[in-house]
Parts: C-alpha cells; sequence; structure tokens
C-alpha cells in the first residue's frame, strides 16, 4: 500500500441523472481501481445527498462519507484556502476535482478537470453557476494546481486564454461511456409513421449543439427521401425553444421525432439502428456521443471544431461549424453511398477503439505524479 498513490476523486458529478461529467467520474475511478499503484477514494461535496454515490462507485473505491456541506464550503473555497480537503478524507497525495472546482489542500497535490471552456468562448451559451468556472480554475492554478484536459485543443485554451503555463495543462484523453447490450426495439418505439431509416442526433437541447441547423439539414434532404426520420435524443434543456421553432418550420416536421432523456438500453438500441449519428455541435471538448456511435460502428458527421477535429479524425465526415448546406451534404453522402457508410463505419470503430479508461487512467496517473513532484 506505501507505493500506491493515495487518489481524492470528486465524484459529486456521480449524483442524480448521469451526465458527461459523472460517467467520466465512474470511468476513471474504474480505470484507478483497476490499477495497482492508485488508492482511489470518492467524496461527495454534498450535506444531504452525499450517500447518493455509494452505490455508483465500482469495487476498489473507497467512498467518504462525512459530511461537506456544498454552499459554505463552495463559498469559502472561492475567497480563502480553508479549510483543507484532509480534514474530510484524510491524508491524500493527490486531490482531483473532476468537475472545474478543486478543493485546497494543506499537503496533497491538486488538479483540476476543465472539460471545455464555453464558459470563455461562448459565455452567452452559459448560466450564471458556470460563468464562475474560469476564475476558479485560475485561482486553483495560481495556488499550484495542474489543469487537465481531453483534448489537446482545450489545453491549448486554457493556457491562452486563462493565462495558465502549458507545463501545468496535460491533456489525457478520457475513455468511452460504455453501452449496455441494446434494446432492438427502440428504434421502433420512436420512429415516426412510414418512416425506416434515420438520422440520429443525442444531447441535451442547449444551443451549443446547434440542434435547429441539423432540423434544417435533414428537411433538405427529406423531401427527396421519404422513409428518412430524424430522432433527437436527449433532454430539453434552455434551447429547447429554438429546437421547438425550427422544427414547427420544418416542412417534414412530421418526420422529426423528440424522445427526451433514455435509458442506457435504449440508447444502445437507437445508436445500433441509426443509418447516421449527426453532431453539429459549435464546440466540444471531447465528444461522447460520436464516439459511442463510432464503438457501435455507426457513421458519423460531425462539425469541423478543434477538439472533434483532433478526437475523430479521419474517422468521420467534418463540416463546417453553422454550415447547414454541408451538413446536409455530409448525410447525404452517407446515406446515399452503402461504402461511405461502411468505411466509415469500419474507421469509427477502429478510432472508438483507442479511447480506453485503462489508457485514460494510465495518463492521469502520470500527471498525477507529476502534480506531487511539484
Amino acid at each position: 500500500m506505501g507505493d500506491r498513490v493515495r487518489v481524492a476523486l470528486d465524484a459529486t458529478p456521480l449524483i442524480g441523472r448521469p451526465t458527461g461529467v459523472g460517467t467520466f467520474c465512474a470511468g476513471v475511478l474504474r480505470g484507478l481501481a483497476a490499477r495497482p499503484d492508485a488508492s482511489p477514494t470518492a467524496f461527495a461535496v454534498s450535506w444531504r445527498r452525499r450517500h447518493a454515490i455509494e452505490g455508483r462507485v465500482p469495487p476498489g473505491v473507497d467512498v467518504v462519507r462525512r459530511a461537506m456541506p456544498a454552499r459554505p464550503l463552495h463559498a469559502a473555497w472561492g475567497a480563502t484556502d480553508l479549510p483543507p480537503l484532509e480534514w474530510f478524507v484524510g491524508v491524500a497525495d493527490v486531490v482531483h476535482g473532476t468537475n472545474y472546482v478543486v478543493p485546497p489542500t494543506r499537503r496533497a497535490a491538486r488538479v483540476v478537470t476543465v472539460h471545455d471552456l464555453t464558459t470563455v468562448r461562448f459565455p452567452e451559451l452559459c448560466n450564471r453557476a458556470t460563468l464562475a468556472f474560469p476564475g476558479l480554475v485560475r485561482r486553483a492554478a495560481a495556488g499550484g494546481a495542474w489543469v487537465h484536459t481531453h483534448s489537446a485543443a482545450v489545453a491549448a485554451e486554457v493556457t491562452e486564454l486563462l493565462g495558465v503555463p502549458a507545463t501545468r495543462v496535460r491533456p489525457v484523453a478520457s475513455g468511452i461511456p460504455p453501452l449496455p447490450a441494446p434494446d432492438t426495439l427502440a428504434p421502433a418505439r420512436f420512429l415516426p409513421a412510414s418512416t425506416g431509416r434515420y438520422v440520429l442526433a443525442v444531447g441535451t437541447a442547449e444551443p451549443r449543439k446547434d440542434l435547429p441547423g441539423l432540423v434544417r439539414a435533414f428537411d433538405a434532404l427529406a423531401s427527396s427521401r421519404p422513409d428518412l426520420a430524424l430522432l433527437l435524443v436527449g433532454p430539453a434543456g434552455w434551447g429547447a425553444d429554438e429546437v421547438d421553432t425550427a422544427v414547427a418550420a420544418a416542412s417534414a416536421s412530421a418526420r422529426i421525432a423528440r424522445t427526451g432523456w433514455v435509458d442506457d438500453a435504449t440508447l444502445a438500441g437507437l445508436v445500433a439502428g441509426a443509418a447516421v449519428l449527426a453532431y453539429p455541435s459549435v464546440y466540444e471538448g471531447f465528444g461522447y456521443p460520436p464516439l459511442q456511435a463510432m464503438a457501435a460502428g455507426t457513421p458519423v458527421v460531425a462539425t469541423r471544431d478543434g477538439s472533434l477535429e483532433e478526437v475523430l479524425g479521419d474517422a468521420a465526415l467534418l463540416v463546417p461549424v453553422r454550415d447547414v448546406d454541408a451538413l446536409a451534404a455530409a448525410l447525404a453522402a452517407v446515406l446515399d453511398s452503402d461504402t461511405t457508410a461502411a468505411d466509415l463505419g469500419a474507421r469509427g470503430a477502429a478510432c472508438a477503439a483507442g479511447y480506453t479508461w485503462e489508457r485514460c487512467a494510465a495518463g492521469l496517473m502520470d500527471l498525477y505524479r507529476d502534480a506531487m513532484a511539484g
């Protein structure tokens, strides 16, 4: 045990309905627990719901059960270096803040994950709480914390936009959230009448995802492909009104279905059955849905955003951000050519195979050791 790195990881994002950050937490804990050189502990900054993480951490991970009231602690940590996290979790070598915030420590090294810099690049797309993230990251970095990102593109942004020295910013790619055995009946439950093939989009309806642009691209294809549908999967975010407006204006609106949030087996069935997954995001720090589709052999069309181009490479058809015509043309190229679809499916599967939690954990362990060395 003496040679193991004692990692205290903020697992608060595991509470409630799973999100991308929560998925990242679970995957990292799983990867660390499988390593002989790591001793992971999960904690939740919560008073009433702190026990909710207990059933969501993998075997081999200790759970801190001491109450950590979120509001007063966040207020204190935003202004001072007290109280140190060791008061709650005991001795640790490294504390990993998984969602833009890393608590102060007495002796432990600190690492904070920055998933993207939407708050800086597109502040108009953010709410008040998330707009505080850049200041928290700057404060942590000024206090000696290292910054982890999922891509080199975001790492470069952290240096450029937040002023963190590049020597203390480390890109380590995430693994891919595993999907269970697919519910093969899922497509039939959501497909509009008289349709069979469908374009799939997965993500919260928020402005950053540009789902209205996808609706317009689909509408340009629909008249000449009467069997084609568009399925929009994901919860209604604060961009849902714009999606509603775009759907109402579409001539093929009857062939557009919005499923809301779905469970993982249903999602797996929808991904496996899709003719193509469209991911027209304006900005991403990594991109779980396209990689999940690739892992299932489903071809992907995505935007040429910095991180997506880096992560997906030549395994997807990439188009400029907010270019509806280019998006429609790329979707048509996949829909109308079995050869193109099969080629993208094969390249995508090979690409996705490189994103494992084992590789992610190994990269994070290297980062932890460097942070411990100062």
